[in-house]
């Protein structure tokens, strides 16, 4: 009986390439400089910084730790996030949780609900979405495109006609802005989406969601690709 060769790896035990701990440093850095004093009090000193630049923020850096995490695999979670569903789901409610005035309240009065938003974002609404995002069928991201706009438009609209402040620590000013800097963004991102229907998306985006490439011959007695000529004598 012969021993296993230990040079050769065990499948799926390979380790992180140098490109995932890249992804990886890159996003623990985005959140260290987001954590810094300084820079925490700029974002933090008009509604629409807090909002949109700070919680965007930190959400692209759990992104980019989910993608440090490796390729996203046809079998990675299945049990539980199968197409993608639970994780977007997750990021979602979190997501619509910090868009609530009385969140973004609390964390600018309560160190708690602060380590909480710092540590939420990332984890819960980030890095879900880049394990889950490749899963998700092309039907179903556009869908949560569409939602997203439509979303940002609503919510440009409240901020901008509630006759009274919806969050206590910033002025009716900063309140207006926040609700054009919400429209401004749902343009931007529908023109964006717009423009690359009729152009055409990345090859990529085109494949399977779980990143599988599509089957072709392989050799022997597999099915030949229909593309290949036919050999006569």
């Amino acid at each position: 009986m012969r021993a296993p060769n230990p040079a050769k790896p065990a499948a799926g035990r390979q380790g992180l390439s140098a490109i995932d701990k890249r992804w990886l440093a890159a996003g623990f850095g985005l959140w260290a400089v987001l954590a810094l004093p300084p820079v925490r009090a700029a974002l933090e000193a008009t509604l629409a910084g807090h909002m949109v630049a700070q919680i965007g923020l930190l959400a692209v850096a759990g992104w980019w730790l989910g993608r440090g995490l490796g390729p996203v695999r046809a079998g990675e979670a299945a049990g539980f996030n199968r197409f993608g569903a639970t994780g977007v789901v997750v990021a979602v409610f979190v997501l619509a949780f910090w868009m609530l005035p009385v969140s973004l309240d609390r964390a600018l009065l309560e160190p708690a609900w602060e380590a909480g938003k710092y540590l939420s974002v990332p984890a819960l609404i980030g890095l879900p979405l880049a394990r889950s995002w490749p899963r998700l069928p092309p039907l179903a991201r556009g869908l949560l495109w569409a939602n997203g706009v439509s979303m940002l438009v609503v919510m440009g609209w409240v901020y901008r006609e509630a006759p009274v402040r919806l969050c206590n620590s910033y002025l009716l000013d900063q309140q207006l802005l926040l609700g054009l800097t919400l429209w401004g963004l749902g343009v931007a991102v529908a023109a964006y989406w717009t423009i690359r229907a009729f152009a055409g998306g990345p090859a990529d985006e085109r494949g399977d969601a779980a990143g599988q490439a599509p089957a072709t011959v392989a050799g022997g007695g597999g099915r030949r690709n229909r593309a290949e000529p036919s050999r006569t004598g």
